[in-house]
């Protein structure tokens, strides 16, 4: 903890030492980025009203910014997020040291419904380049959408399916490329109305060669390979159309979107993977349906995923497929005793399997699994004490055809309390207890997964993983200067995670030297850690600033450290925005990492990742035009993450200059 304690210290002392010289550069506090709601909160409240939901909200320029090939790439500088980093095609978000079936994936509120949550060389099915809005949530708001998010949840909003009515067309066109991968990418948006009916389309497009590294392929080993890191290209296609009917009353509509994705592994084996989803969504919302509630919201949606990873020569080895529909309906109450919150009720069946496309071993068998949950978030001011408080449960089936057939009853809840101690500042508390069912594949893998390299096991026997966590924040909310820091600790009974057992196997699970023996093991744990930011003139015209730091522990009682766990970080950019220009540098210091666990061999070394941009924008008529350039890596620093499985053997794109263009219309 003197680490943790460092950390926190340090940005603290940063704040306070800030303030004096923040308030005596600009004395205007005029917003130039408007207030951002967070769609995924119950209260739909602002990201610096979230102190008892952690936040964090990418949104505008920020996110056009900080935007990469994956939403782990897209996230990977915010306050507590870290990377899979499984070459530049699959990137998951990592919250609190806590990654796969811990963090929640939606978009707009519905679970994405891909299986990025069963391994990290599995792609987000969400696509950021067309996002409205990016959202990171945790505490008690998470239980609207499942026990299992005890790390917290990533929401993609896209608006695919339109609320209101513009009175005329709007939309935005990006074109984007970049040095380190020849990477070309065109995006784009529009909306419109016809009548009471409001109309969406939205695309993407990206193609990438392989990206240059800066050192050799493999740590220390010259004859491995340099200058581009063999198959890590990507392409990707994606296209969402939508249309509401929109009256006085509320709207109702519906979304279909499809994508397609190609890319490649970069590890040993050369896999790639073909990724195909086609996504289809209804959702309505009625205005005062009844005497005494706010609104009723009523979502559905079916998935048809699916995803084959190919061998050196393209040819399917193990074909991935989940099937999935999902139900959502939720009321908000008008004040209630001085409360006021949501509940609902939320429904899931999916199909999943992951079969051999070769005749041999079934990585998991064809299993049917079931959920239906009911949940409840409140809050209430009692005096000037806010009191936040939430429920879940949940029934949880699954049924493989191999017959093992298992039910979990789920249950979650979470209380909180927010003070604000004097103007401007406020202090928050929140203990939260949860309980997640094994995932499919912790209860029934039994094969190979070429593109990991791995043979897994899995237990049928397994019990629900319970969670403990404590969570104090204290933050200052008003000024030019504004800062947080979160402390929290997260106790866990029958954690589930994958031990690599040193044992080498077949494709049949035999003896032999093609896959590592993965199996899945159960035992109690500790999540631990710290996160501070100082902020200065976050949105308004002229210089801001920004400087964070954060870190965690997880360890398995009595047995090391958990795998996988992220470094400890510390960072700070400068800003300038003034009328047409805008321009900022940005530093990111990862320290060395050799907290590792009993299976894995390599620490990480330290690491300086510095970004830089620069955009003018240009008034076209009535429209906007954004000439902009990124840097990423300019000191062509080599980082291999201590959170990425593919650290020994892919470090992290080098230096890379990104020329674009968008229009607003």
């Amino acid at each position: 903890m003197n680490t943790q304690r460092t950390l926190l210290a340090s940005a603290i002392l940063a704040a306070l030492s800030s303030a004096a010289f923040a308030q005596s550069t600009i004395t205007t506090t005029d917003p130039v980025v408007p207030k951002v709601v967070v769609t995924a909160n119950p209260f739909r409240t602002g990201e610096s009203d979230q102190i008892l939901t952690p936040a964090k909200v990418l949104q505008g320029d920020e996110l056009r910014d900080k935007a990469g090939s994956s939403l782990g790439e897209t996230l990977s500088q915010e306050l507590g997020v870290s990377a899979s980093a499984f070459g530049a095609g699959a990137s998951r978000p990592i919250i609190r040291g806590m990654e796969g079936p811990r963090v929640k994936m939606l978009e707009n509120g519905m679970a994405v419904s891909d299986v990025s949550g069963l391994s990290n060389d599995h792609a987000v099915s969400a696509e950021g380049a067309v996002a409205h809005q990016i959202e990171i949530l945790r505490g008690p708001a998470a239980l609207l959408y499942g026990s299992g998010a005890i790390g917290g949840l990533v929401n993609v909003v896209n608006e695919r399916i339109p609320t209101t009515l513009e009175p005329i067309v709007t939309g935005q066109v990006e074109a984007r490329y970049s040095t380190v991968d020849t990477g070309r990418n065109t995006s784009g948006t529009i909306d419109g109305s016809v009548g009471r009916f409001a109309l969406h389309a939205d695309g993407n497009w990206r193609e990438a060669d392989d990206y240059k590294i800066p050192g050799t392929r493999v740590i220390g080993d010259p004859d491995s390979g340099s200058g581009r890191l063999a198959n890590s290209g990507t392409r990707e296609r994606n296209l969402g159309l939508g249309a509401s009917y929109v009256e006085d009353w509320g709207y109702v509509g519906a979304s279909v979107s499809r994508l397609t994705n190609l890319y490649g592994i970069p590890s040993d084996e050369g896999s790639k993977i073909d990724q195909k989803q086609t996504r289809y969504d209804i959702e309505g919302l009625v205005k005062a349906p009844f005497t005494g509630f706010e609104n009723l919201k009523f979502k559905a949606g079916y998935t048809s995923y699916e995803h084959a990873e190919l061998g050196e020569d393209d040819a399917p080895e193990v074909i991935f497929r989940n099937r999935s529909t999902e139900t959502r309906l939720e009321m908000s109450h008008l004040p209630l005793a001085g409360w006021r919150g949501t509940f609902g009720i939320q429904t899931e069946n999916t199909n999943f399997s992951a079969l051999s496309a070769e005749g041999g071993a079934d990585t998991v068998p064809v299993t049917h699994s079931t959920s239906q949950a009911g949940f409840l978030v409140e809050e209430k001011d009692v005096g000037p004490v806010r009191l936040s408080a939430g429920g879940r449960l949940e029934h949880v089936k699954r049924e493989p055809v191999t017959g093992l057939d298992r039910s979990f009853d789920l249950k979650s809840g979470s209380v909180g309390a927010q003070w604000p101690f004097m103007q401007g500042y406020a202090a928050g508390l929140t203990f939260s207890y949860a309980e997640r069912a094994p995932a499919t594949e912790e209860l029934y893998s039994a094969g190979p997964h070429d593109a990991t390299a791995t043979f897994d096991v899995g237990n049928p026997d397994f019990d629900k993983e319970r969670s403990r966590n404590v969570e104090l924040s204290v933050q200052k909310t008003t000024g030019l200067v504004r800062w947080k820091a979160n402390v929290y600790r997260n106790k866990f009974k029958d954690f589930i995670y994958g031990n690599i057992t040193g044992n080498l196997l077949d494709e049949e699970g035999n003896p032999g030297d093609a896959l590592r023996e993965r199996i899945f093991e159960q035992a109690n744990a500790t999540v631990r850690g710290a996160e501070a930011e100082l902020t200065y003139n976050e949105t308004g015209a002229g210089w801001s600033g920004r400087l964070f730091a954060d870190t965690s522990r997880g360890k398995l009682d009595g047995a090391g450290s958990l795998p996988l766990q992220p470094a400890d970080r510390i960072g700070a950019s400068v800003g300038y925005r003034m009328d047409a220009l805008r321009t900022g540098l940005s530093l990111v210091h990862g320290r060395g990492q050799d907290r590792l666990a009993s299976f894995e061999d390599t620490p990480t070394e330290s690491y300086n990742q510095l970004n830089a941009n620069l955009s003018y924008t240009q008034k076209v008529g009535s429209n906007d035009l954004t000439w902009f350039l990124l840097a990423k890596n300019l000191l062509n620093d080599e980082i291999r993450l201590s959170t990425s499985v593919l650290k020994d053997i892919a470090p992290l794109p080098g230096r890379s200059f990104v020329f674009g263009v968008r229009a607003k219309f």
